[in-house]
C-alpha cells in the first residue's frame, strides 16, 4: 500500500479491515477491496443494504450507489476527472468502493448536487450501521510527508530523547572552555605587558640612579663622583710591579710598568723607552734598555729614583712563557695596526692588519715584539701595550683562578713577587680592564735620556704619583740634575760632588737651552734647609735656592748654569 493510500485510510472505519489488491485504475494506481472478517451467502444483498442505510446517514446527501454501479456497468465509461493536487489535507473526499462492479469510485466536485436534487428511493429497513468517526484535520507529521525538503526524523521535540543531545553539550562545555581559555590567555598577555612596564621602569630608574651617583650623568654630580674626585686630590693607594720582557729569538726588551691605583679603582700600562737613563750604583747613569739586558739588578731601585714611585716587585715575562699565558687565557683579540709576515727563521706567523684581529700566543709574540725598519720605539711599545691590555681582559676577575693561571705558565718568578702576590695584582687590574677603567701610556723622554716636563707632569705625577715626597723621613734627599752649560766637563764635575755628598741623584738630561746662571729649587719649605746644603755642596751661594715648581722629579732639582765653577 502507498503512502497515500495509507494517509487516507487512516481515519476511514473500513479500513481497519483487512484489503487485498485487485487491479489498477486508469492512471495506474492499485485499488484494493475489503475483504470481511466472515465470508456469508447473502454478502452481496447485506453489502447493498449496508450501503444504502450508510448513504442515507451522511449529512450532506451521500453518493448513490445504485446509479454509481449502473453507470460502472456501461462501457468505456469514465468513473472521475482528473484532480488537481489537493492543498489541503482536510478538504480531501473519502475514497469509496463498489462492491457491486468491484472498483473504485472517486467523486466528483459537482455530484453532491446533482444527488441532493434526486428523491431518495424508499429503502428498505436495516440494522443501525456504525458511524464513521469523524475525520480528523493532518498532523504536521502527515503534512511533513507531502514536503520533499523535510522528513519527519528531521524535527526532535522536548518529549522526545535526542541522541546528538549529549554531543551538543559537549560542544557547548568545548565552546565554554575555549572562550574561557582566550580569556586566560588574553589575562595572562596583559600581565605580562605590566610587568615588562614595571621592569622596564625599575631598571630605568635603577640605571640614572646608579649613573647619578657615580657622577656619570653631563648635568648632575653625584656623591660618588664628588667622592672619587676627593679621593683623587688627596693621598692615593697604588700598588704596581716592573714587566720585563725578553725576547729569546731575536734578542732585545721591553720594560713596562703596571698600576693599580685601589684608591680611584683604575688601572694603567706605563711603556718605559730603553733609552730612559736610570742611575747605577757607582752614581753614573745607564739606559734602562742596557741595564735590564746585563741582568736587571738594580734597576727597580733605579727606577724607583728616577720616577719617584715604590715598585713593588719584578716580572720577568720571557716570550715562551708570555705565549703560553696567551695560550691559558684563550687568545686575544687586539687591533693591529700593521701586518706582521711571517718570520721563518724565528718561527714566527704571520699576523693581518685589521680590527679585532684573534691572536694566539705566537701571534701575539710575534706583534708584540714587532719594529719595522725606520719606526721609533714607541710604536713597538705601543703595541706591546695591546697585548698586555688583550691579556688583561681574559684574566679571570678571582684571585686564586688568577694565582692557578699565573703557576701554570710555568715560570720561576721572582723572590720578591710570588705567584699568590702577581695572581692577585693581575686580578684586580683584569677587572679594571673589563670595566674600561684602564689606559696605556709610553713615557716620554729626550734624546739624550732624560724625562720631558709633558712626561713628568702627565705620567710620573698623574699616573705613577710619584713626587718628592717619596723620599721618606730622615734621608738623604734626591737630588734632580739637569745641565744647562752646555760643558761636559762642568757637568760631569757637578755629579761627582753630589754624589760624593751622599745625595741619591736623578738626571734630568740637558736644558732646552743654556742659562747664565745656576738655580736650585724646592716645592717644599721642609726641603728648603736641604736644598741650602746642596748649594755649599757645589760650592755656590746661598741666594741661588729658590721656591718654585721642579723641572725633575725629585726633592731638589739643581738647574747647572754658565757661572759653575770646576775646582
Amino acid at each position: 500500500m502507498n503512502d497515500r493510500q495509507d494517509q487516507y485510510d487512516r481515519y476511514d472505519p473500513h479500513a481497519a479491515q483487512e484489503q487485498q489488491l485487485i487491479g489498477y485504475d486508469a492512471y495506474g494506481r492499485p485499488v484494493y477491496s475489503q475483504v470481511p472478517a466472515q465470508q456469508a451467502p447473502a454478502q452481496g444483498y447485506e453489502q447493498q443494504a449496508y450501503e444504502q442505510q450508510y448513504q442515507q446517514q451522511q449529512p450532506y446527501g451521500g453518493y448513490d450507489y445504485q446509479a454509481y454501479g449502473q453507470q460502472a456497468q456501461q462501457p468505456q465509461q469514465q468513473y472521475y476527472a482528473p484532480q488537481q493536487p489537493r492543498q489541503d489535507y482536510a478538504q480531501a473526499p473519502a475514497y469509496d468502493y463498489d462492491t457491486q462492479s468491484g472498483q473504485q469510485w472517486i467523486p466528483q466536485q459537482a455530484a453532491p448536487q446533482a444527488h441532493a436534487q434526486a428523491p431518495a428511493p424508499a429503502q428498505a429497513p436495516a440494522p443501525a450501521a456504525q458511524v464513521p468517526e469523524p475525520r480528523r484535520p493532518d498532523t504536521d507529521a502527515d503534512l511533513g510527508r507531502q514536503d520533499a525538503g523535510y522528513r519527519t526524523e528531521q524535527f526532535a521535540f522536548i518529549d522526545q530523547p535526542d541522541e546528538d543531545s549529549e554531543d551538543v553539550i559537549d560542544w557547548l562545555a568545548f565552546t565554554e572552555s575555549r572562550t574561557e581559555r582566550r580569556e586566560e590567555a588574553r589575562r595572562r598577555g596583559r600581565n605580562r605587558v605590566v610587568a615588562v612596564i614595571v621592569a622596564l621602569a625599575v631598571f630605568v630608574v635603577g640605571g640614572l640612579g646608579y649613573l647619578w651617583y657615580d657622577g656619570k650623568l653631563p648635568f648632575l654630580e653625584g656623591p660618588g663622583k664628588a667622592a672619587d674626585v676627593a679621593a683623587a686630590a688627596g693621598p692615593q693607594k697604588r700598588d704596581m710591579i716592573v714587566v720585563h720582557v725578553h725576547n729569546t729569538k731575536k734578542g732585545g726588551t721591553s720594560t713596562a710598568l703596571l698600576v693599580d691605583n685601589a684608591t680611584t679603582k683604575q688601572g694603567a700600562t706605563v711603556l718605559l723607552p730603553n733609552a730612559l737613563n736610570v742611575p747605577k750604583d757607582d752614581g753614573s747613569a745607564a739606559a734602562l734598555g742596557k741595564a735590564v739586558e746585563e741582568g736587571g739588578l738594580g734597576v727597580r731601585e733605579s727606577l724607583d729614583t728616577v720616577l719617584g714611585t715604590h715598585i713593588g716587585g719584578t716580572w720577568r715575562l720571557d716570550t715562551p712563557f708570555l705565549e703560553n699565558l696567551v695560550e691559558l687565557v684563550g687568545g686575544i683579540e687586539v687591533d693591529t695596526d700593521t701586518a706582521v709576515p711571517a718570520d721563518d727563521a724565528a718561527k714566527a706567523p704571520a699576523v693581518p692588519q685589521g680590527q679585532k684581529q684573534s691572536l694566539g700566543g705566537a701571534m701575539a709574540v710575534a706583534y708584540a715584539t714587532h719594529r719595522g725598519q725606520g719606526e721609533p720605539e714607541a710604536k713597538q711599545l705601543d703595541r706591546l701595550g695591546k697585548v698586555l691590555y688583550a691579556v688583561l681582559r681574559k684574566v679571570p676577575s678571582d684571585a686564586k683562578a688568577a694565582t692557578t693561571t699565573v703557576e701554570s705558565i710555568g715560570q720561576i718568578l721572582d723572590p720578591a713577587l710570588n705567584a699568590q702576590t702577581l695572581g692577585a695584582l693581575l686580578a684586580k687590574l683584569g677587572e679594571h680592564a673589563k670595566m674600561g677603567a684602564y689606559r696605556t701610556e709610553v713615557l716620554a723622554v729626550k734624546p739624550d735620556g732624560g724625562l720631558t716636563d709633558d712626561a713628568n707632569k702627565k705620567v710620573v705625577k698623574e699616573v705613577l704619583g710619584g713626587s718628592f715626597t717619596a723620599a721618606q723621613a730622615g734621608s738623604a734627599p734626591r737630588v734632580g740634575f739637569k745641565d744647562a752649560t752646555g760643558d761636559d766637563k762642568a757637568q760631569n764635575a757637578a755629579k761627582a760632588s753630589l754624589l760624593n755628598g751622599g745625595y741619591t741623584l736623578v738626571d734630568g738630561g740637558k736644558a732646552d737651552k743654556t742659562a747664565p746662571a745656576t738655580q736650585i729649587t724646592y716645592q717644599d719649605d721642609a726641603q728648603r734647609d736641604k736644598a741650602i746644603e746642596v748649594s755649599k755642596t757645589l760650592g755656590l751661594p746661598e741666594t741661588v735656592v729658590k721656591k718654585g715648581e721642579n723641572a725633575v722629579n725629585a726633592d731638589i732639582v739643581v738647574t747647572l748654569g754658565k757661572d759653575y765653577k770646576t775646582s
